[in-house]
């Protein structure tokens, strides 16, 4: 009996303290210590970065290629998109085209390049396409121009920032070809140069 009054007595001073129901003292910071808190620093490694990928020069280009509705009054249909003229865009570059067929036959190519490594006018100025150059109207806003006809082919090319627009239409005469990239060099000249 002895003992087992000596361990409640023992089990009662060691509860003694603050008690932890008591709501009085329960949010009270607790007694300082007299040891000392080590704050011991732990070496971080800083995050890795995911890799950051380019966008897609492509999805520079499609603004500024021309739309159905850009090109509506000509009265063609969108065919499929065969690359045509002669730009050479080069390893770098990306871009978008839209083809267009007229009812006659014709086909209207809109190709927009983006040359992400250097300017677009250097672009135009080192391309040389076939045939002998023509006279188009010069377009506000536009850094280069360049025209060529080569036999019923006429190909434009605009260049402002990185981006070249070329506009190619093969036609039946070499004069059909040359009148209606007159006509959509104003559209496709705003399309470009409504670009950053």
């Amino acid at each position: 009996m002895v003992a087992l009054a000596a361990v409640a007595l023992v089990g009662l001073t060691a509860c003694e303290g603050p008690d932890p129901n008591n709501l009085e003292t329960y949010y009270d910071d607790p007694a300082p210590t007299s040891a000392p808190v080590s704050t011991a620093e732990t070496p971080v490694s800083p995050a890795k970065a995911a890799p950051v990928t380019p966008p897609d020069p492509a999805l520079l280009a499609e603004p500024a290629l021309l739309s159905d509705a850009d090109v509506a009054e000509e009265g063609v249909q969108p065919a499929s998109n065969e690359v045509a003229g002669c730009l050479a865009d080069g390893p770098s570059a990306g871009s978008r085209t839209a083809t267009w067929r007229y009812a006659s036959g014709s086909v209207l190519s809109h190709r927009v390049v983006v040359f992400p490594d250097r300017s677009a006018a250097q672009a135009v100025a080192e391309n040389e396409c076939a045939g002998k150059a023509v006279s188009v109207p010069v377009q506000p806003g536009v850094e280069r121009q360049q025209a060529w006809r080569d036999g019923k082919t006429c190909t434009v090319l605009l260049a402002k920032g990185t981006l070249v627009s070329e506009l190619t239409v093969s036609a039946s005469t070499e004069a059909r070809a040359v009148d209606a990239a007159k006509r959509l060099l104003p559209a496709m000249a705003a399309k470009l140069t409504a670009q950053p």
